[in-house]
């Protein structure tokens, strides 16, 4: 893989809100019967591709779960068919686990848990706490979510400019950003702070096309790993009820770690009380966008957290490892937006800036584009500006000697408009509601 340095492609950025604004992905939905990647529903016990032990056991913890408990419920909780589930009951039933306290259906009867059952609970809780979703086999995630990825859309400048219209940016910026949400490769970016980077970063997820199928968890070598983060992870809206309802289809995930970024983060992580695996970080962001921001400032070294991806970058493949020492690969496949305002020197070697895609340096605005940017942010917020105001603003960056940067323009105006907030009157930008502005931003200097 060949890094393209592109010094010329430099930008000026700023972002209006607090988050990149997000496209309506429903929206642009496909029909569901044209969707080549959906998982097909399992009829039966062995097409889950699970062992039959293993279903067991997850089948009784969720039993200990219900109070009223027929098949129709724990389908439901495990997100398998009924038909399936049932059969799973009916073998529980015949190893005395549990037993039949009537029918509600067909394939659908009520249980209850026999003495021999709770010991058993007991037994397989220790080894495993999960009781969720049935997992899905790793062969099975690893094989759909690299077919999903290589086979999606590319990006188009129509949808580039929708995730970047929030953001003032220069046609080389733009083009860059297009080639990296299209390509899949990965984004060095550096400059100065306040200029657009993390915004930039956090916006191009939503220039990635189409949706994405992905399981609730991951069996391997008969222990869970949680994968569907909701705090990551946004479900689309399905019309189809005929499918695997182990997966779920989500939109690309954005996934942004900054300075509490660690070695130990990017693995597999468990616990005492919590007797299964959450997936690391970079594995929840694949088929999305993941932002290392403030690269140099985590709490390990940023030759520890590249080298540490040097592979991966490379290969589009990640190795993690059990507490059992067991090691497995999984895919790598997601956009990595590194940040920076540290310079590369500081940072990397030329062996890590051969595997990136590609690499942009954000610049501080010029007076027409610190205009254009102030000018924008002011109709967004609803208000208007006299041409002489952006005068006034400039004269007092060269009296103070202060070099622009792109993220000032939204916080004048914002603390503009506290200031009208706080003395009570109509919302409005004068020369004396931004100096206070000013003041209060880069701070007055005040007698005793």
């Amino acid at each position: 893989m060949i890094a393209i340095q592109t010094p010329d492609l430099s930008t000026n950025a700023v972002t209006y809100m607090p988050k990149a604004t997000a496209i309506d992905s429903d929206a642009m939905l496909l029909p569901e019967l044209g969707d080549p990647f959906r998982p097909s529903f399992p009829q039966t016990v062995d097409a889950l591709g699970l062992s039959p032990v293993f279903l067991g056991d997850l089948v009784l913890k969720a039993i200990a779960m219900e109070p009223n408990c027929t098949s129709s419920e724990i389908a439901a909780r495990l997100h398998m068919g009924l038909m399936a589930t049932d059969q799973i009951l009916q073998r529980l039933t015949r190893d005395k686990f549990i037993e039949i306290k009537g029918v509600v259906g067909t394939h659908n009867h009520r249980y209850g848990m026999l003495e021999r059952g709770w010991h058993e609970v007991s037994r397989v809780m220790a080894i495993s706490s999960y009781v969720g979703p049935a997992p899905v086999t790793l062969n099975a995630y690893a094989e759909r979510t690299t077919s999903q990825i290589h086979g999606r859309t590319s990006a188009t400048r129509t949808a580039l400019d929708l995730a970047m219209a929030d953001l003032v940016l220069s046609e080389g910026a733009k083009q860059t950003l297009g080639l990296v949400a299209s390509s899949g490769r990965s984004l060095f970016l550096s400059g100065p702070s306040g200029n657009g980077k993390t915004a930039m970063a956090r916006a191009l997820v939503n220039a990635i096309q189409g949706h994405l199928w992905i399981p609730y968890a991951i069996e391997v070598d008969g222990q869970v790993i949680r994968l569907f983060d909701p705090h990551t992870h946004q479900p689309v809206k399905v019309t189809e009820t005929d499918y695997d309802h182990r997966w779920l289809k989500i939109k690309p995930p954005l996934v942004v770690v900054g300075g509490e970024l660690t070695i130990d983060s990017m693995e597999l992580t468990s616990s005492v009380t919590q007797r299964f695996y959450e997936a690391p970080f970079q594995m929840k962001s694949n088929g999305g966008v993941l932002v290392v921001d403030d690269l140099g400032r985590q709490r390990c070294s940023a030759a520890e957290l590249l080298n540490r991806w040097i592979i991966p970058l490379e290969n589009r493949i990640d190795y993690l490892s059990l507490t059992t020492g067991k090691k497995f690969q999984v895919p790598f496949e997601q956009v990595i937006v590194f940040a920076t305002n540290l310079t590369v020197s500081d940072l990397t070697d030329e062996a890590f800036l051969r595997r990136l895609g590609y690499r942009l340096y954000v610049m501080p605005p010029g007076p027409d584009t610190y205009a254009k940017i102030f000018t924008q942010y002011v109709r967004k917020r609803g208000l208007s500006i006299d041409p002489s105001l952006l005068a006034h603003v400039e004269l007092r960056y060269g009296k103070e000697n202060r070099e622009p940067k792109a993220c000032e323009p939204r916080d004048l105006v914002d603390r503009a408009i506290e200031v009208c907030k706080y003395n009570r009157e109509s919302i409005r930008l004068t020369k004396e509601i931004l100096d206070l502005a000013w003041d209060g931003y880069f701070g007055a200097t005040v007698s005793g």
